[in-house]
């Protein structure tokens, strides 16, 4: 896979953690708890609805990536080594270093990302009384007839305008490091996962799922890695919420976490369901919704372990087996568990036909 989902390279399924030092009270941690919940909802029901109306475009940022099961098979065992990694180089060099590298490297991608999540956005409330100047950067090699394009990347006003504000965010992010700011800039890495990472086929989603599912239970219960890469790793690739909101306000520091591949990862397989519901053209929702309350009530499920036993866990142990088992079980009960796992490809043509329609009309 390319690199385009930035989020999911970041070994994003940190366990849900809260620091021992401080006892939150139970307002507090309510409140963070249920911020963490409605913030971990809203890219994947956003993300997926823009991934039906995901259409192919002539800005490379713009298209989507399509996961195969090859990819599926292979990505747990490059996130395991990826993460390793990531945890030998905070014990071998300095963390101060490691941090300032990710936090310049994290600054251009979350300029990048949150400018295309805000993209729509402007569009709506953009003054028609401005003028919208189209833009195109072009880099190519060779003349003549060999001439070949590198890139190709048209843009316009509105564009320029999401791009100096979330360029704001990045100034404001890379010299406080406040929450807010990397809240922001992970709702986005986390919008762009669900809207441009597309999984081909429901069987392509159960075979990620189900890797990542042991990922995660290995890597936070059999080893400290997870945990310990998680808290030393200061790059918005988790959203945070204070736990000492209440007591410090915006000052505030013990913070429980939420990985962003926590998002992501049941994030895409909701969407492909989504897709799934536009290709059966019976004009229902039903596996979208199904898998949205299932992540819900998994993630809820997440908290409630976690805060009963006081130990991290692996919020992918309990959303895997929410967000894959409701939707088959409303399969069985409707009588189209064949139909969606043997008709891929019939999923797989009738949403290209309404990219293609989509394209038409844009």
């Amino acid at each position: 896979m390319r690199n385009t989902p930035l989020s999911l390279q970041s070994n994003g399924t940190e366990a849900l953690n809260a620091t021992a030092k401080f006892v939150a009270t139970p307002e507090g941690t309510a409140l963070a708890y249920g911020s963490l919940v409605f913030m971990a909802l809203l890219p994947i029901f956003f993300g997926a609805l823009r991934s039906v109306s995901c259409s192919k475009s002539k800005n490379s940022a713009d298209m989507p990536e399509t996961i195969t099961s090859r990819d599926a098979a292979r990505f747990p065992i490059i996130a395991s080594c990826t993460l390793f990694g990531l945890y030998l180089f905070f014990k071998v060099f300095s963390q101060e270093y490691i941090n300032l590298l990710l936090s310049v490297y994290f600054f251009v991608l979350g300029i990048l990302a949150l400018s295309h999540t805000m993209s729509p956005l402007m569009c709506r409330v953009f003054p028609s009384s401005l003028p919208n100047k189209q833009y195109q950067l072009l880099f190519t090699q060779g003349s003549g007839d060999s001439k070949e394009e590198i890139v190709n990347y048209e843009f316009d006003t509105k564009n320029l305008v999401c791009l100096l504000i979330s360029s704001v965010v990045g100034v404001w992010y890379l010299l406080k490091k406040h929450w807010i700011a990397n809240n922001l800039f992970g709702l986005a890495f986390a919008l762009n996962g669900v809207e441009l990472l597309h999984l081909n086929n429901v069987s392509t989603g159960c075979i990620l799922l189900g890797g990542l599912f042991v990922y995660d239970v290995f890597w936070v219960f059999g080893t400290n890695v997870m945990v310990t890469v998680a808290k030393s790793f200061e790059a918005p690739i988790k959203l945070v919420f204070p736990q000492d909101l209440l007591e410090k306000g915006l000052e505030a520091s013990n913070f429980a976490m939420l990985g962003l591949g926590d998002i992501v990862i049941p994030g895409i397989f909701i969407a492909l369901l989504l897709r799934f519901d536009v290709s059966l053209k019976k004009n229902s929702r039903t596996y979208f919704y199904s898998s949205f309350l299932a992540y819900i009530f998994g993630l809820g499920l997440t908290i409630f372990v976690m805060h009963t036993f006081k130990h991290a866990q692996p919020a992918l142990l309990y959303l895997v087996p929410a967000c894959v088992g409701f939707p088959v079980i409303v399969a069985l009960f409707k009588g189209e568990l064949t139909e969606m796992f043997s008709e891929d490809k019939k999923l797989n043509q009738n949403y290209q036909l309404l990219q293609s329609k989509h394209t038409t009309v844009g």
